[in-house]
């Protein structure tokens, strides 16, 4: 089964048990940014902050515990069609939750320029150059249909950053393998109400608030 019990804390999201293997857990909660809503601006305003924080996000985390409830009560009851017919919203949801819980870190007030020491090397050797990695993830996010994400991963097996994309809100580890560095949301509900329907727009924008001291973190943590 590919289905997992979501866990998280408040900087991370991990997948760390399978279901069927009931424990006690406390609810998932919403975690808080580090900035307000208004602090990426010009970039990206803080109406849509708000609504894509308190709302959307909100969405997911509260419908994820709704789901674990009643796959907790099938497991329970031994109701294996239950818990077959409650695996996409548990991937939904929970993907939603942990593929935001990393998008608010990625981005920063104090974001933007270019990453330094070791992910820099890496993007070079991976990518060749800084400019020819942020052309490629753009175009990759850009490029998506309808709604999903587009993701720097790292690929521990092979020791290289990967850039890949996930529709919907498909978690890109549970889905790729590869473990999120950076992830960049295109749904229309991250940037519709400033850039319309112009994506490429929002997508050049937002380099302009990546935070690269919590993706190099990310990336220093993987390798280990």
């Amino acid at each position: 089964s590919f289905c997992f019990f979501f866990f998280f804390s408040r900087s991370s999201a991990k997948l760390v048990a399978p279901l069927g293997c009931l424990v006690s857990r406390q609810k998932h909660t919403l975690p808080d940014l580090p900035y307000d809503y208004a602090a990426l601006e010009p970039h990206i305003n803080a109406e849509i902050m708000q609504l894509h924080h308190s709302k959307h996000h909100a969405t997911y985390v509260n419908n994820l515990n709704v789901v674990e409830e009643k796959y907790k009560e099938a497991v329970a009851k031994g109701d294996v069609t239950t818990q077959v017919s409650l695996q996409p919203a548990l991937k939904f949801n929970g993907g939603g939750h942990i593929n935001h819980s990393i998008f608010w870190t990625n981005l920063s007030p104090n974001g933007g320029g270019e990453p330094k020491g070791e992910l820099m090397e890496a993007i070079k050797r991976d990518f060749g150059s800084f400019a020819n990695f942020k052309e490629k993830l753009t175009a990759v996010s850009v490029g998506v249909q309808g709604s999903g994400w587009g993701w720097l991963g790292y690929n521990k097996e092979q020791g290289r950053l990967q850039i890949a994309a996930c529709a919907n809100q498909d978690p890109l580890q549970g889905t790729t393998g590869l473990i999120p560095l950076l992830g960049i949301d295109v749904w229309e509900h991250a940037y519709y109400l400033q850039y319309k329907n112009v994506r490429p727009d929002y997508l050049k924008a937002i380099w302009n608030v990546i935070n690269w001291e919590n993706v190099s973190s990310r990336y220093a943590t993987c390798k280990k």
